[in-house]
């Protein structure tokens, strides 16, 4: 099961509308990109780059973008779809409590 939360999925959001304004349809591209990630992360939990003791980081492979996440029982966590070039920590305060 894959829960995504708030902050996380405004972030996807955010993005897309960002590529859609840029050229239509990119928007599109981008999602399929995050799909294909979160798809890599089920089928592989453990297999992508440790980013913090407790988190990993997925990358997308045509955009500078990655979904980080957390692996706990049968449930993966996306904490952030973060852009690669921007502060590699600003989504460190996001507690576990904020997850539903």
């Amino acid at each position: 099961m894959i829960n995504i939360i708030k902050g996380a999925q405004r972030e996807l959001d955010d993005a897309f509308e960002y590529y859609e304004s840029q050229l239509p349809g990119l928007g599109n591209d981008f999602f399929e990109e995050f799909e294909k990630a979160t798809q890599r992360i089920i089928q592989f939990p453990d297999a992508w780059h440790p980013f913090s003791p407790n988190t990993r980081r997925c990358q997308f492979n045509r955009f500078p973008y990655g979904i980080l996440y957390y692996v706990e029982k049968t449930t993966i966590t996306i904490l952030a779809v973060a852009h690669m070039h921007r502060d590699p920590n600003y989504w460190q305060g996001r507690s576990r409590k904020l997850i539903k």
